[in-house]
């Protein structure tokens, strides 16, 4: 098992995870960080998540993958 830690971060700052989820593999955090993403652009709030990116590290900081908000956002019309 590994901690991994799930940062957001757009063009004005990063909003840093400090907690982290202990995960069996790399499909468990992939799954994690789509649920983080889908529960923060559903909640309330004047938000615009669109240039937003979740980025997922470990517990040295690597970045293990990025997940962009805009990638379950969908295009813009």
């Amino acid at each position: 098992m590994a901690r991994v830690y799930f940062h957001c971060s757009n063009s004005e700052g990063v909003r840093i995870d400090q907690r982290g989820l202990a995960v069996g593999n790399l499909a468990e955090a992939r799954d994690h960080a789509a649920r983080v993403v889908q529960s923060l652009i559903t909640a309330q709030g004047p938000e615009d998540w669109r240039d937003w990116t979740l980025h997922v590290s470990d517990d040295l900081n690597d970045e293990i993958f990025a997940l962009p908000f805009s990638s379950v956002l969908g295009k813009p019309h």
